[in-house]
Parts: structure tokens; sequence; C-alpha cells
């Protein structure tokens, strides 16, 4: 098998998105939508859920993996600026930031459907499953699935625009296309990119059949993936991922509404498509989404956060990108639902840690595993202020509970935590809020949602 990689030109681009709605356009008629359950991984519902863990255990593995995606999404970050991409096999793969996420969806594949649990990971565009025959997988508790057995699937040639949008590619003797994906941790996955029906469960009943997805067929699968998720399912905004496939039939958009994971309800998380993700009403607010490199991540501007009637301004990463200390770096922190805490600059953190030790009178203690800046022990009367994060266009008021969380017995602390390079949105700070992204108009849209009723 010999390698290409093909670097598109505008034109290219243009008509691989006109090839995409061409596609799928007529998949879901009328551009109606749907819904579909998000299991968070540490909840009963959940098969990577481990009972003999307590729920600080659960919490403290939250945030470790916190830590491992954020590492990832630098080095995908840096990756795609850098200059010499195109000079070696490392920089041309196409890598996807992380193993790590939060969130996983059931999603049926093939002609008969068989059944498969994957990530739901908006910091992904590929969606990709283990497959037989399969030179080498790792341990996967549920079947394979194999494209022998179903009348839908077909691989996709090297021809096909979709081929060159997938990094790393192969061909084999009958043009048939090979993909690669690796991660920052050296696990990765090499098959064969194809099309196939892929079927959602709603949750109002019933499912939804999406015919020609582009999806990997992983033959070879190796690394620190988990025996109870078969792949992962790619809502970046990259041309590979399921909401660019799509966007001719869900309009670009999707939504999801997260549920507490401590809530005492038995409901689950959702996520929307098409029409379903529409997030409006009085008390709904949007912010531009900003197109920068690499565009699987989605890029918002955060000016600032305040505390009653006190503005505390993000300065950004102004000695790092040589900007101005007074601006506001484009698009200077990513929204990612499968990372759990939030991480700010380092100075815009001291500015909002010293804001907020004025205020709250309680006892300041010590995160003994150096993870949290800002700590209190746990007392009946203590109180935490209100936050309201102030994107461009959009004032988000952070509830008390989302932004303090009891870590570890007796000692809450502060969910926002300090980074040298990379700023990200996490999802403690998205709780029981509607959240829709609408691709087409460029734009993140909140609504406050009692997320265990919506």
């Amino acid at each position: 098998m010999a390698g290409n990689f093909t670097v598109l030109s505008l034109f290219s681009k243009l008509s691989l998105l006109f090839f995409i709605n061409l596609f799928l356009s007529p998949l879901i008629e009328g551009k109606h939508g749907f819904s579909t359950h998000l299991i968070h991984r540490d909840t009963p519902k959940s098969p990577l859920y481990n009972p003999s863990n307590s729920y600080f255990e659960t919490l403290n593995k939250a945030f470790h993996r916190s830590f491992s995606r954020a590492e990832y999404f630098k080095k995908r970050i840096s990756q795609s600026h850098s200059k010499s991409l195109s000079d070696s096999i490392d920089g041309i793969q196409s890598h996807i930031t992380s193993i790590t996420g939060e969130y996983l969806i059931k999603v049926s594949i093939g002609t008969p459907p068989v059944d498969i649990l994957a990530i739901a990971d908006t910091g992904s565009d590929l969606t990709w499953t283990q497959c037989n025959p399969c030179k080498q997988c790792y341990e996967q508790s549920a079947p394979l699935f194999d494209p022998r057995k179903t009348s839908s699937y077909r691989k996709l040639s090297c021809d096909s625009l979709l081929c060159t949008e997938v990094g790393t590619q192969t061909c084999d003797s009958e043009n048939n296309c090979g993909y690669r994906v690796s991660y920052g941790d050296h696990s990765y996955s090499i098959g064969d990119l194809s099309a196939e029906t892929f079927t959602f469960e709603s949750s109002s009943g019933g499912s939804v059949s999406i015919p020609k997805v582009v999806f990997g067929c992983g033959h070879e699968n190796e690394g620190t993936f988990n025996e109870s998720a078969s792949g992962i399912v790619g809502l970046g905004g990259g041309s590979l991922s399921i909401i660019k496939q799509l966007s001719g039939s869900i309009g670009g958009r999707f939504s999801y509404c997260l549920v507490p994971k401590d809530s005492a309800s038995d409901a689950s998380s959702k996520i929307n498509f098409g029409t379903n993700a529409i997030v409006s009403g009085p008390t709904a607010v949007s912010t531009p989404l900003i197109k920068k490199n690499p565009d699987t991540f989605y890029y918002l501007n955060l000016e600032g956060f305040s505390i009653g009637n006190t503005r505390i301004s993000n300065k950004g990463f102004s000695k790092l990108h040589n900007i101005s200390a007074t601006a506001v770096e484009e698009g200077n922190i990513i929204i990612d639902s499968g990372t759990t805490l939030t991480y700010v600059p380092q100075e815009f953190y001291q500015d909002l840690e010293s804001q907020l030790s004025k205020i709250i009178r309680g006892t300041r203690v010590s995160d003994p595993l150096s993870i949290f800046g800002l700590c209190y022990k746990s007392e009946i009367n203590i109180e935490f202020p209100k936050l309201v994060a102030h994107f461009t266009n959009a004032d988000i008021v952070l509830a008390p509970t989302s932004t303090f969380l009891e870590v570890s017995e007796g000692m809450i602390c502060l969910t926002i935590v300090p980074s040298d390079e990379l700023a990200i949105f996490g999802n403690l700070l998205q709780i029981n809020y509607l959240i829709g992204y609408d691709l087409v108009n460029g734009k993140v849209s909140f609504l406050p949602a009692d997320c265990t009723k919506n």
C-alpha cells in the first residue's frame, strides 16, 4: 500500500462540502430532527461504571482525565500550527485529541444493525469502530462489527474527496481508501474508510436510520481503549464529523443538555440533532463560533468573569501569543463536553481567585493533590457566590454548585483551574444548560434548563 497525502485547494474544499450535502441531504425528510441519550461514563447506566469506586475516587479519576485531555488538545493544536507537518509521517497522521471522553452514545451500524457503544466526542471528527476481520484489536466486550454480514456496507475509493480529509491515507490494489488515526498516548486505529447505515435510538421511542455515513472500519486498533467502548462518534467541526456529514439534513445543528452526575433523578443527558437542536426562548443567548485551526474544535471568545459588580477581564495568553495585554485573542477558549474541569490563563485565574478569596467567608485549606488552587473546608454555613461568564454577546450565569464542588471528604474547591497554554470551558460549567451548536450560522447558544426534565 502506498501512502498518499493531499492538501485540498479552496475549490476542493467547496467541492467537498457540495459532495457531502448531495450525498447525505435526503437522509431525514423535511430536515426534521431527532434526539438520543448521552450516558455519562461514571453513572450506573454506563458499562464503564465501577461500583467499587467511591464518589470521590470517581471524581478524582475524571479530574485526571481532564488533564490528560487538555494535554492532547495542546499537542493537536501545536501540530496543526507546525510548518513541518507535511514533512513527517507523524505530522500527517490524523491525530484525534483524546480517548478520554466523558459521555457515551449508543448507535447501531449496518443492515441488519449491530449495536455499539462509543465515546461521543466534540473533540474528534472521524467516527470509527472495531471491525472483523481484526488483525490486532483491543479486547472488546461487545461483538465486533463485521462488514461481511451487512448488505449496506461499502468501502470508499481513494478518488473520494472524503478520503483526502482523513489525514494519513493509503490505497490498496483495488483503489480502496485506508486510514490511520493516532492519539498522543500512541493508541491508534487503522482500517478502511467506508460508508454504512447508522441507526440511532430516539429518546421519544423508535429509531432513526441514516444511510451512507462515512466512518472508519478499524482492523488494527491498539492502545489504552476500554473494552466497553467500541470506538468513537466524532462530533467535531471538521469535514469528516457526523455533524458536517449530515449538514444537509440536520442543518448543521446539534445540542445537548447535561444532567448533574450526582442527580437523584434517573434521567439521562440528551443530544439533539436538526430541528430538535434549535435553542430559543426569552432567556437564550448566543455567541459567535470562531474559525481556527484545527477546525475540529469549537472556539469561543471568553471576555471575562464577574462576581457581583466586579468584572475580571480575560487578558489571555498575551505573552505566549505576543498580543497586547489589553486585547482579547479571537477564539480564546474551546468549549468541550469531554473535559470535566475548566481551564483559563494563569493571570486571569489569579485575578479570579484573588477576588473570590476576598468574598468567601470560610476556612481556606490546601489541596493535598495540588489539582485545585482555591479550596475551603466544607462547613454548614459557607456560601459561594454566583459567577457570570461573559462571552461575546452572551452572559452565562454559573451556579455555585458547578463552580464549587466537594472534591474530597470535607473539602470544596473551585472547578476552574489555571493553564499556561490552553483554555477550555469544561462540562461541569455546562451542566443544566441546553447548549446548541449551529455550524451553518456560526454560533453557540445557551439556555438555562433543568436537564433532568429536558
